[in-house]
């Protein structure tokens, strides 16, 4: 080490030892960085997470390699429910229809939504009356939701399925057409679930910086050009975690199906949720109902990553 060097590091001490009671400091309250303190608070709800997700979930996959059911002692199978689940054409075909309707559920929900809330967050007279006439239908169950929608388009003397005829349209024969059974669920899943998606997106776009808006627009981008440049960026986050929470809850889709159809006619219209409970609740297959349940969570998290990708992404270059 040249003198220099020797030099340089002797007053660096000084330094050095005023900057260790910050670091050992910014590890208290307030830090940036979790301590023994923030660790304990947390503490709590991470024991309920291990209790109500982690265990239930293991006990699950326990099932999933036994053959249980009603009157009959448990039995290990290894791999043979699974081996079922994957020789089920009826899986496959509920895994297809649970698919469809997801997507057509999410993305027509994210269409809309993020139109609604364009409209919203313009100018327009009546907003808070618009508002809450939109967020009406996620606050009505979603037992009630089909009662209602199913009543009213019922073939033979519902009121829209009149006026679906009388217009020349022609009605939906749910009842007995599988495609018009899935495409009137997911119609129900996006009118229930739209709110939601709005919500979202809507304090996404109240949060888009006017003053940027307005230099663009000052520098002659067009409406188009503002929205594509200026607004999606800083609405982007609302949107994937609007579609990352859809994609979750929808893959749950189980009322609309069972409440309309039931999965028939002959388990046409069958989702995942569907053929879960038939195994579990009508023919008892419960190691066959734990492997269904595990498939539906790898399926939900495949269609996951992507978006927690991303956002993982983003928020490590943030």
């Amino acid at each position: 080490m040249s003198p220099a060097d020797g030099h340089a590091a002797t007053a660096a001490r000084p330094l050095l030892a005023a900057a260790a009671p910050a670091r050992r400091r910014r590890r208290g309250f307030g830090s940036t960085q979790p301590g023994p303190a923030q660790w304990a608070l947390l503490a709590p709800a991470q024991l309920l997470l291990l209790g109500l997700i982690l265990l239930p979930s293991i006990y699950v996959g326990w099932m999933s390699l036994q053959r249980v059911t009603f009157g009959a002692p448990t039995e290990f199978v290894g791999l043979d429910n699974w081996a079922a689940l994957i020789a089920d054409r009826a899986f496959w075909r509920a895994a297809w229809n649970t698919f469809l309707v997801v997507n057509v559920v999410v993305y027509g929900e994210l269409l809309l939504g993020l139109g609604l809330a364009l409209l919203a967050a313009g100018w327009m007279p009546f907003r808070k009356t618009f508002i809450a006439l939109l967020i009406a239908p996620y606050a009505i169950n979603e037992v009630s939701v089909v009662a209602m929608w199913r009543y009213v388009l019922e073939p033979d003397i519902g009121m829209i399925s009149w006026l679906l005829v009388r217009s020349g349209i022609g009605q939906l024969d749910w009842s007995v057409d599988p495609t018009d059974a899935l495409l009137l669920a997911s119609l129900l899943g996006i009118w229930s679930h739209t709110p939601f998606t709005f919500l979202i997106l809507y304090a996404a776009l109240l949060g888009v910086p006017r003053d940027q808006v307005e230099a663009a627009t000052v520098d002659g981008a067009s409406a188009w050009q503002v929205f594509r440049h200026v607004t999606v960026p800083f609405i982007l986050p609302a949107v994937l975690v609007a579609l990352l929470f859809r994609y979750i809850t929808a893959m749950r889709l189980f009322s609309e199906i069972w409440l309309l159809t039931e999965g028939g006619p002959a388990r046409m219209t069958e989702v995942l949720a569907v053929y879960l409970y038939r195994n579990a609740f009508r023919y008892h297959e419960f190691g066959l109902a734990s492997a269904t349940a595990l498939a539906m969570a790898l399926l939900s998290l495949a269609v996951a990553s992507p978006y927690l990708i991303v956002a993982w992404r983003k928020m490590r270059h943030a």
